[in-house]
């Protein structure tokens, strides 16, 4: 199937280039910013770990005293332009992923605007937001419009930008090239630990430059959790349980909980928009499962942010399994210290760029 796409591929591949050859070349023109940006993005289409990603730098910029702020385009909502996301957003107001993030960091200012540049400049400016001392941009890899500070790529362990084609062939947005663009490259996903020899096997396939920095990580899962309480990971083998998504790659998830149960499976297309029809199925699917045991509905928490089950199925039926980020091949305090790095040299803001003991003292 592969191969009578190779020509559109190609296509692709021109109209791409010479997008990218225009703004390396300054014909067209990136912004830079007097605050540290950080962008977090891919080359294929869905699927790497974005919002963990992203979610895991959030965490660490946070408990190191930042004020943070993410800025995404806010795929598939129904608004148009610059909003702010509030404790009353919708997915439909700015985006599953940006509420999600909202909703787990009430704290943090979530912001969607297609152009970046106009949502940048607006966090910069407002009143409520003009503090913030640095802003990650998700998926914004391919926005070549705004020129980050530093720049994250995520590629699947599973399936990397060097075993990938161009779309519609394969799964890619630009030629593989553009990686080069970024300072650090992420393999996410992993099934375990990388030794020494593995790493230089990705180093060598992906590319990697002098400049660049390779680091790998996996998914750490959490317990299962809904406004009522938890389940522990260790014992939803006492539950007959339905697993539903609307994501880009289940596989991951999938393989995790069949390590603790049986589970049986609906999938929807990533960032799916529920309907009546889809909520029935799922309906049916759970009434079917054996009742000698409780019956519970498992989703991702992006998901949750879009499945509304409470007219279908008893109350609290539904949980979320809450994903995390680990950076394995002992890298995990040379990946954080690279980003705090970043962020402590590029502050706008004297008292921000000292060690926050400094700034207690």
């Amino acid at each position: 199937m592969i191969y009578p796409l190779l020509p559109f591929a190609f296509l692709y591949d021109a109209v791409t280039a010479i997008r990218n050859f225009m703004y390396d070349c300054g014909i067209l023109s990136s912004r830079s910013y007097d605050l540290p940006v950080i962008c977090v993005g891919n080359l294929a289409v869905g699927g790497t770990g974005k919002t963990p990603h992203t979610e895991y730098l959030i965490r660490l910029l946070q408990d190191k005293g930042y004020k943070v702020a993410v800025l995404s385009r806010g795929y598939k909502r129904k608004t148009r332009g610059y909003v702010v996301a509030t404790a009353e957003s919708t997915a439909a107001d700015v985006g599953d992923e940006p509420l999600q993030m909202k909703r787990k960091f009430p704290s943090l200012m979530v912001a969607v605007d297609e152009d970046r540049c106009d949502g940048i400049d607006r966090l910069m400016a407002d009143a409520d937001t003009c503090d913030v001392d640095v802003i990650l941009l998700d998926d914004a890899f391919q926005h070549r419009r705004v020129s980050p500070g530093l720049t994250l790529l995520l590629t699947d362990s599973h399936l990397t930008y060097a075993d990938d084609y161009l779309m519609p062939a394969g799964r890619l947005r630009e030629n593989r090239r553009g990686s080069k663009r970024a300072d650090i490259v992420v393999v996410t996903k992993l099934a375990d630990d990388v030794d020494d020899n593995t790493a230089m096997r990705y180093a060598g396939k992906l590319g990697i430059g002098e400049r660049q920095t390779l680091y790998f990580t996996r998914y750490k899962y959490g317990d299962l959790y809904n406004s009522a309480g938890t389940i522990p990971l260790s014992e939803v083998g006492n539950y007959n349980m339905l697993v539903v998504t609307g994501i880009a790659s289940p596989e991951t998830m999938e393989r995790e909980l069949s390590r603790h149960a049986d589970i049986s499976v609906i999938r929807f297309g990533d960032h799916h928009d529920f309907t009546h029809r889809d909520y029935m199925t799922i309906h049916d699917a759970y009434v079917s499962m054996p009742d000698d045991k409780p019956r519970i509905v498992v989703s991702t928490e992006k998901d949750m942010t879009r499945l509304h089950l409470d007219s279908f199925l008893p109350h609290g039926t539904l949980y979320a399994l809450p994903i995390e980020v680990e950076v394995v091949h002992n890298s995990k305090d040379m990946f954080n210290q690279q980003i705090i790095d970043y962020v402590r040299e590029n502050s706008r803001n004297s008292t921000v760029s000292q060690a926050p003991d400094d700034r207690q003292a």
